[in-house]
């Protein structure tokens, strides 16, 4: 994928949560609220293997069908790429966010085990476990019932149901978000390696995020 020179001066903040805790809900509340502010937002979102946007009997569509590799539509409007793998793959977050132009802010939603600084999303009746006691890239926790928390933590704890402090919080801590993709100090995207999916985020200096140790 290819590196986009611009995405130095991105924000980008991540948000993680199990199925059905209202990941989707708060970024598109966020979005809205980071654009009336005058930032240009953009989202990078995780899906199911089987996700498609095309629909069969579209011009697009029988291109795919045909063994195109990647199909770009535009219009006056708006431009969509749709690329085809050759083989199954699994891109990590740094190489999506590569592929966008230039952005005051990057929401990502997913990747929950990134080494990007994140806000855990949980509620209470979901039954799910929480994250941020082993994940250092955890920075705040936006949820619906802070009381059952199941595991104290001196992280800021934000209403779920209040994106407007939610907002405030984010453009508070504007300057923690500066992204700096880990390609950069690499000849090519090979040299970096995700971290695997159960393990735990990397500590290393010059991470992309800086993690919650009490600086920036």
């Amino acid at each position: 994928m290819a590196r986009h020179e611009g995405c130095r001066r991105m924000k980008v903040v991540g948000f993680c949560g199990y199925s059905g805790s209202g990941k989707t809900t708060l970024v598109e509340q966020l979005v809205a609220r980071l654009r009336l502010a005058g930032h240009r937002v953009s989202v990078v979102k995780h899906a199911h293997h089987d996700f498609d946007i095309d629909q069969p009997g579209k011009d697009s569509h029988r291109h795919r069908a045909a063994g195109a590799y990647e199909v770009v539509i535009a219009s006056n409007r708006r431009l969509a790429k749709i690329r085809e793998y050759d083989v199954e793959a699994d891109p990590n977050p740094h190489q999506l966010i590569a592929e966008l132009s230039d952005a005051d802010w990057v929401l990502v939603e997913g990747f929950k085990h990134a080494d990007l600084l994140k806000i855990e999303i949980w509620r209470a009746e979901t039954g799910q476990r929480v994250q941020y006691p082993h994940d250092p890239f955890v920075v705040a926790i936006a949820t619906d019932s802070p009381e059952a928390l199941p595991s104290p933590t001196q992280l800021p704890v934000l209403d779920l149901n209040d994106a407007d402090a939610v907002t405030a919080f984010l453009l508070c801590q504007a300057a923690r978000h500066d992204y700096r993709s880990p390609y950069d100090d690499a000849d090519n995207e090979a040299a970096y390696v995700a971290p695997a999916a159960d393990a735990q985020p990397a500590r290393r200096p010059g991470a992309a995020a800086r993690r919650h140790d009490g600086t920036g």
